[in-house]
């Protein structure tokens, strides 16, 4: 896996390569979607491309990376060259089979129908909804209250903010774990489920949530940062995660 960044010519060098199999005949497209490496356009700490990261740990696919870096000049993401691979100005963006795709949950969903094993979605339908369900709630009613365009625009009470909806979240989440959870979210899989809510563990840790109302959550989290696939993900040992002081 390999990381650029997105500002200058050779960042435009990879959109522009990334997109490229959409210009070929088709048969040439089919045969250059299962030879040229999916490009995930992320940022480290960013929780929806953490997500992604581990979707594609999980499943074993091999691909490279170009940084967007959110803070740096204002945000990358604004760059004219990213918005024209991604108008919504957000990361993940994943550059896979002569497509991209944008959101997460499109992404990861994407990923289990087109390299089904192992699997992130449940066969039981029971069990399918009640993994959507755990994923919208995350990803819909707390996530994006605390993220970081939110949390630019509300001032000097940004941690306020953050605790109060992670917070709000949480006790609803706990209890729907409460129901649906074994090892991990949903029974002894790892779903996608999981892979939600552990970037949402992060979250909730880097504006100091107390979580000892939440052992559920706390107990799933660990068990899920015991696996491969959750650790090479991680932010922080990725190719652009800022040296330790």
């Amino acid at each position: 896996m390999s990381v650029t960044s997105i500002t200058g010519g050779e960042g435009a060098a990879r959109i522009e390569s990334a997109e490229s199999v959409d210009e070929q005949e088709p048969g040439h497209h089919r045969q250059m979607a299962s030879t040229v490496k999916p490009v995930l356009y992320t940022y480290f700490r960013s929780s929806c491309s953490w997500r992604v990261r581990i979707a594609l740990a999980f499943k074993g696919v091999e691909y490279e990376q170009i940084a967007i870096n959110l803070l740096q000049g204002g945000g990358q993401q604004y760059d004219d060259v990213f918005k024209a691979l991604n108008p919504m100005k957000q990361v993940p963006t994943l550059s896979i089979d002569g497509i991209t795709l944008s959101q997460s949950l499109a992404i990861i969903q994407y990923l289990d129908e087109t390299r089904p094993e192992p699997r992130l979605l449940p066969e039981d339908a029971k069990k399918r909804a009640q993994v959507r369900m755990i994923c919208d709630h995350i990803c819909s009613g707390i996530q994006p209250l605390q993220n970081l365009n939110v949390l630019q625009r509300v001032g000097d009470k940004k941690l306020e903010w953050a605790q109060h909806f992670i917070t709000n979240g949480f006790q609803a989440l706990e209890r729907l774990l409460q129901q649906t959870a074994a090892r991990y979210c949903v029974g002894d899989e790892v779903t996608m489920a999981d892979l939600c809510l552990v970037p949402q563990v992060y979250n909730a840790a880097r504006f100091k949530v107390d979580l000892a109302p939440f052992p559920t959550i706390v107990k799933i989290n660990s068990s899920l940062l015991e696996l491969e696939a959750f650790k090479v993900s991680h932010p922080s040992s990725q190719p652009d995660t800022p040296p330790q002081p």
